[in-house]
């Protein structure tokens, strides 16, 4: 049988390892789900629910520390940004608890015919959420905690390499004071996924992961006719169009490609530069990517010998290809994997149309905001961009012309937990975050009054 297993990704060893979930096991949980839906969601108003939540975000910071000394076991990052992580999803959960009331509020309808009329957002019962490594706390928290105040419960798979989190979640939230139930973990092969999904007393399923897990997992969703929300890969443009400011620009440009040392959905990965610009950015950008400093804790292992391997595979082929390599050696040592710049790049190489899942950028010149329009929209991904530009009405233009879900300007990172988080194209479906996220797994449901 499989064992969910924790490898340390700074020594490959092995330090932990936790058996598969029984069939038995995942019945269990399916049943607990569902009774404690019937039952004590249905029970309790958004003001209780709220109030748990709050209390979950208490136990993140209070609880802080020892969860970041998990996650640098189990993939890698760095404590410092592992404490960050935490006390981001403690705001997440924050967040929800304080708007719920607001953003569950009935919604009044304005009808032709003068009748009363409104919807009411209620749960719809069990979610299944496939939960990534990258980030193994916030991605749970913008999962799980809205949907346990509108009325859901949740079954959690984490990552394979996650088990000591995903433990240590499930404990977190029993510990706030909800039921059991409410929110189960599971470690459920690839099988049981799809025996969970089809599952007639779950309602919907929740991923964020890799482009082939969303097909697999949407394709299983519809088949049973469940709800999908589907946050997947990203190839981020970064474009540099006009500044007066290019320190800035590096600034936020560093920031997001070595954000998790690389390995985020929405980093930037293509730096996108109008041509009167390039060569500046180019010396500094590549300047600060080669100053970044494993030793001083700006970043981390990758997250496994696999993700290593797969990245220093794509870097080598794109040199084959013709690229060049501007600064690092494409030469990692164990899983530390130096910093690079990826420059020369043309369409018909593999890495154009490639997510580097690592600390490795692209750097592209172009003569005008139509060209950076169109390298931008080349990507099969279309998550979110970063737009650098003194015009800010230049900056919303070029923006409207992008195939993305997301755009940021002036800045990177301009996300929050009322802010809703999705893309399009390859990169998924749906909204997480926010209210809109809220109501994902929402009935919205109708009421019509004769008089």
């Amino acid at each position: 049988m499989r064992t969910f297993a924790v490898t340390d990704p700074a020594t490959d060893e092995v330090v932990a390892e936790f058996p598969q979930s029984t069939d038995r096991e995942i019945e269990e949980a399916l049943a607990a789900a569902h009774a404690t839906y019937t039952g004590w969601s249905r029970q309790t108003a958004v003001a209780e629910r709220a109030a748990l939540a709050q209390r979950v975000s208490q136990l993140f910071v209070e609880r802080k520390d020892a969860l970041a000394a998990i996650i640098q076991r189990e993939m890698g990052k760095p404590i410092v940004q592992g404490v960050g992580e935490v006390e981001f999803a403690a705001k997440i959960c924050a967040a929800f608890a304080a708007h719920a009331e607001e953003w569950l509020a009935d919604e009044q309808l304005s009808t032709d015919d003068g009748l009363r009329g409104f919807l009411r957002f209620q749960g719809i019962g069990a979610i299944l959420g496939v939960m990534p490594w990258n980030y193994p706390y916030y991605q749970v928290a913008r999962f799980a905690v809205p949907n346990l105040i509108l009325g859901n419960t949740v079954i959690v798979k984490h990552a394979t390499q996650c088990p000591e989190s995903a433990l240590a979640l499930q404990q977190l939230f029993v510990d706030a004071g909800f039921p059991q139930g409410a929110y189960v973990n599971v470690f459920a092969s690839h099988d049981q996924v799809g025996t969970i999904i089809a599952d007639d007393r779950v309602q919907g399923v929740s991923l964020t992961g890799s482009e082939a897990a969303g097909a697999i997992v949407a394709e299983k969703a519809g088949r049973a006719l469940k709800r999908c929300v589907l946050e997947l890969g990203g190839s981020d443009a970064f474009l540099v169009l006009d500044t007066k400011d290019m320190d800035n620009a590096v600034k936020h440009a560093v920031a997001m490609r070595m954000d998790n040392t690389g390995q985020s959905c929405n980093g930037s990965k293509r730096m996108v530069v109008i041509d009167g610009l390039f060569d500046e950015f180019a010396q500094k950008f590549t300047a600060a990517i080669g100053a970044q400093s494993y030793e001083q804790g700006q970043y981390g292992p990758l997250s496994s010998a696999a993700a290593t391997k797969t990245l220093k595979g794509q870097v080598q082929r794109a040199l084959d290809q013709g690229a060049t390599l501007l600064v690092g050696d494409n030469a990692p040592d164990g899983n530390v994997y130096t910093p690079g710049v990826l420059g020369n790049i043309s369409p018909e190489m593999d890495v154009y149309s490639e997510e580097l899942f690592g600390p490795v950028a692209q750097l592209y010149r172009v003569g005008s905001d139509e060209e950076a329009i169109a390298l931008a929209n080349s990507s099969p991904y279309g998550l979110g961009a970063v737009i650098i530009c003194d015009d800010l009405e230049r900056a919303e233009r070029v923006g409207s012309a992008l195939d993305v879900g997301m755009i940021f300007v002036n800045a990177g990172g301009l996300g929050g937990p009322d802010i809703p988080f999705g893309g399009v194209k390859k990169s998924g479906y749906g909204r997480e975050l926010g209210r809109v996220g809220m109501l994902e797994f929402a009935n919205k449901k109708l009421f019509r009054f004769a008089s």
